[in-house]
């Protein structure tokens, strides 16, 4: 399933999500921003059952941030608009989309393959599981052209790596190698470049046959951040009733107590 600048595939419940303009390093622009929205409602469609999604950008690079370019058929006023105020082209077409990542109902596996930079960093680190390839880098480019970091980098970085190698990695704008990257901790698991999307199918097709409470799950640790002990305790409480009255459930005891693996079905 093509859509400009975006490549949806779906197989046995699995979507695989591409970054697709490998002349420009899949950097993204307007276009892009309107397919993966398009693309986005294919995945939260109830009907396709889809259980987990794969992130990844095709030819050599995962993406290189927004493209700074002028859109083919954009005009003159709304190019110095969108460079007079780039910030407002956050909260109009990228935050709606970093959302609805974070709120999908199931988990995500982003495989970055070459470099991943600017807010193209920030959608790779929107994976519940991170894979790379050896040969890719993550770079916090903002410095280079005046701009600061965006796409929830200044949110998930502190988090992830710690506040002084956040630090590092956006006052000094220099990349981070997939080897130091999971030495770090920002990313989970490194692989050669040519088994890297294998291996993210591999891990996806497992993560597909869980219960529907995985996404749950992620749901729960994004809410962990900004919560504090007791709040979290009765956020778990009620995602347990959630969890409790599903189909899995279910399933899940059943094959405990007749000693089978479960046969979920992510209901």
């Amino acid at each position: 399933m093509d859509f400009e600048l975006i490549k949806l595939d779906i197989d046995s419940q699995i979507a695989t999500l591409s970054f697709n303009d490998p002349d420009n390093l899949n950097a993204i622009n307007q276009t892009m921003l309107d397919s993966l929205d398009l693309a986005l409602d294919h995945v939260e469609d109830p009907d396709n059952n889809i259980r987990c999604l794969i992130l990844t950008g095709a030819g050599r690079g995962f993406c290189a941030g927004a493209n700074m370019a002028r859109d083919p058929g954009e005009e003159d006023g709304a190019a110095s608009n969108r460079l007079a105020d780039p910030g407002a082209g956050l909260e109009k077409f990228y935050h709606p989309l970093l959302r609805r990542l974070r709120n999908l109902h199931c988990p995500i596996v982003s495989a970055v393959n070459g470099p991943c930079a600017g807010i193209g960093m920030s959608f790779a680190l929107m994976g519940d599981m991170v894979l790379a390839g050896k040969s890719a880098f993550f770079l916090q480019a903002f410095r280079r052209i005046g701009l600061v970091p965006d796409g929830g980098a200044t949110f998930l970085l502190p988090r992830l790596v710690g506040m002084a190698r956040a630090k590092e990695l956006t006052l000094m704008g220099e990349r981070l190698s997939a080897d130091d990257a999971l030495e770090w901790g920002l990313i989970n698991r490194v692989f050669d470049d040519g088994e890297l999307l294998g291996e993210a199918r591999t891990l996806a097709g497992e993560l597909a046959k869980g219960p529907m409470s995985l996404g749950i799950i992620r749901n729960l640790l994004w809410e962990s951040v900004d919560s504090s002990y007791e709040e979290q305790l009765n956020n778990e409480r009620w995602a347990q009733r959630e969890a409790g009255r599903s189909k899995d459930f279910v399933e899940g005891v059943r094959a405990f107590n007749e000693k089978r693996d479960a046969n979920f079905s992510g209901k």
